[in-house]
């Protein structure tokens, strides 16, 4: 049976936000001075979809105003953690390359959660964590695809 209840699409998506704030404190405050989660992010989205996009293709993955993530880019920039190159399939736009800096910025930044991840394994069932896994892949696969279609 389908529950098309409204409500509970709010209710899901209002704890993923509650989510998303308290874990984007807890990064805020593992990364280097300077840096903020958007900054993270882009250093993660190119290290999982790799790098070599465009400002509007990550623009579009992040769904951001190019203005931002070109602003983000910039930021990245100043601290040595990507570099932009020409684009050899359109001498308009310039391509995004992660550093040896900005990979090594990334890791040690994983590295230094460990303590917090320690703490939410010590204090939250780690087989219930891991049990809501799939369905919040499916749900990001599945809203992901609604906006590309």
């Amino acid at each position: 049976m389908r529950n098309t209840d409204p409500a509970i699409f709010f209710e899901v998506f209002n704890e993923i936000a509650i989510i998303e704030q308290l874990s984007r404190a807890i990064l805020e405050a593992r990364l280097p001075h300077g840096l903020i989660a958007p900054h993270f992010t882009v250093l993660n989205h190119l290290t999982r979809v790799g790098d070599g996009r465009t400002p509007i293709q990550m623009a579009r993955a992040f769904q951001v105003p190019k203005t931002s993530m070109t602003h983000t880019i910039k930021g990245l920039e100043g601290h040595a953690l990507v570099e932009t190159r020409a684009n050899a399939q359109d001498g308009r736009s310039k391509r995004v390359w992660l550093t040896d800096a900005g990979r090594a910025v990334r890791a040690d930044v994983i590295a230094g959660l460990a303590p917090d991840f320690a703490q939410l394994a010590a204090g939250f069932d780690m087989n219930r964590l891991a049990a809501i896994k799939p369905v919040l892949t499916d749900l990001r696969i599945f809203l992901d695809q609604a906006r590309d279609g």
